[in-house]
């Protein structure tokens, strides 16, 4: 899917390197999604990142699956940063889709394998996935990537001692 250029900010944009960089290291999201009465609901929620899309093990009694197979458009946040200086993070939408049954099983499933290795990998540090019978698999491949690294904002850099 091809995405949309980022048209701000992109003097500090990340490279496509350092997302892929950047999202590997980070553990949580938060994933926004529309209820029916057209509220956001925002959760936090943690994922696989696998170079060109973005893999959600969801709970799916959640007001988030919910909300999601109603209407799959999602806006999903990842930043990192305390000080104002260290601020960076990176933002996809699109469409999600549901990529495994609902709950999983733990029946092998081609579709899910990579996402699988890689959540245990991620989430257990070694080992297998193991299905619990209340998550599902959700896919995102954003249509728009939108990143920031304020670390690379000149203006906010320490002056060099001379």
């Amino acid at each position: 899917m091809a995405q949309l250029e980022q048209r701000r900010n992109r003097s500090l944009a990340m490279s496509p390197a350092e997302i892929d960089e950047f999202l590997a290291q980070q553990r949580t999201c938060r994933v926004a999604s529309v209820s029916p009465a057209g509220r956001p609901h925002v959760s936090p929620l943690w994922f696989v990142w696998d170079g060109h899309a973005l893999w959600l093990n969801s709970v799916v009694r959640s007001q988030r699956w919910r909300d999601l197979e109603r209407n799959p458009w999602v806006s999903i946040v990842v930043d990192a940063g305390e000080e104002y200086t260290e601020l960076r993070g990176v933002e996809l939408s699109g469409s999600v889709r549901q990529m495994s049954e609902v709950p999983r099983t733990a029946a092998p499933l081609a579709a899910v394998a990579d996402a699988e290795s890689r959540y245990a990998r991620k989430y257990a540090g070694a080992g297998e996935f193991r299905p619990d019978g209340r998550h599902a698999w959700l896919c995102l491949e954003p249509e728009k990537i939108v990143s920031w690294d304020f670390r690379k904002n000149p203006r906010l850099q320490a002056p060099q001692a001379g």
